[in-house]
């Protein structure tokens, strides 16, 4: 099915315009040069005292952090719109309190107030690359903890195959759900030996303050050897299921974004190249990296799969 059959033009066209049939790289060069008020690093006050965490040396880059302001102010979140500059339309949001359930094939469901489930949890700091399927990426000081301690704290069933997690749902804050041909609230999933890898994280804080609205406050996940729009934010539900999830942008284009959504610039999208990407802040243009620069911790979940299904 056409995209177009799924979503209106407009909405379409505005995702899409700054891509063109060879001006993918420009998307990045449209970080806002200004903003227009002075908030749009301000921090939720959730849990602060925990921040700045220690920073875990095992987590490091190749390369300078992205500019901050780059990156809090150039954000996909459909929630509040199709554009890039929607950081001040998130401030709405309401971040505490915010419940999170733990459900499905668990031992006994949860629901916890967020603030104290990052208490219960181990906070630290990871450097680590982000890469979106639209060719641009960062790199981030993200502040969190292991998916994997989650994943302990709910103790699933031996029958649980997937963690399937949802955002919020406000239509009367966010008002990108109120467009009916998204299949709302975003929904996203991974197999749980992915979920309990290493690199799999909860990321609560950025640049050594709590996470910021547009980034997913208060729980986002990052899991860096996929594509962006796995990272799922601002989470209120994790529920543990034993067949795979039809994530939100599958539903609506499953040959473009498919479950695995897994880093390689030897598969382009159907629409463009994924062999270079455009880092934020920077005017050139780098080699994107196999399972972006994560082999080495991820490429052994993969070994038994066919290559064209695991990163689409």
């Amino acid at each position: 099915m056409p995209e177009r059959d799924a979503t209106p033009e407009s909405i379409f066209l505005n995702r899409r315009q700054l891509l063109g049939a060879t001006g993918i790289g420009l998307l990045a060069a449209n970080v806002p040069s200004t903003v227009r008020a002075s908030n749009y690093d301000a921090s939720p006050e959730v849990a602060p005292e925990l921040y700045p965490a220690r920073q875990n040396a095992n987590y490091v880059l190749d390369r300078e952090l992205s500019p901050s302001r780059d990156v809090l102010t150039y954000n996909n979140f459909y929630e509040f719109g199709s554009h890039k500059d929607i950081w001040e339309r998130a401030q709405n949001l309401p971040v505490k309190p915010w419940m999170v359930k733990i459900d499905g094939m668990v031992a006994k469901p949860i629901e916890i107030e967020a603030e104290d489930l990052i208490r219960k949890m181990p906070i630290e700091e990871r450097l680590y690359r982000h890469r979106c399927v639209e060719a641009w990426s960062m790199a981030v000081p993200w502040t969190g903890f292991p998916l994997k301690e989650l994943v302990k704290l709910a103790e699933p069933q031996a029958g649980a195959k997937y963690l399937e997690m949802r955002c919020f749902m406000k239509p009367d804050i966010a008002r990108g759900q109120r467009q009916r041909w998204y299949p709302w609230p975003y929904l996203e999933g991974l197999r749980l030996d992915e979920a309990t890898n290493d690199l799999a994280f909860i990321a609560t804080g950025i640049y050594g303050k709590p996470i910021v609205k547009q980034m997913g406050a208060p729980l986002r996940l990052a899991v860096p050897w996929k594509y962006g729009f796995k990272s799922i934010k601002s989470i209120v539900q994790f529920t543990f299921v034993d067949k795979q999830p039809m994530s939100f942008w599958e539903q609506l284009q499953s040959r473009e974004y498919g479950f695995y959504a897994n880093v390689n610039p030897e598969v382009d999208h159907p629409r463009w190249s994924q062999a270079t990407e455009k880092p934020l802040g920077q005017n050139n243009r780098v080699p994107t990296l196999l399972y972006n620069g994560y082999v080495e911790e991820v490429a052994d979940l993969y070994k038994n799969m066919d290559p064209s299904k695991i990163f689409y």
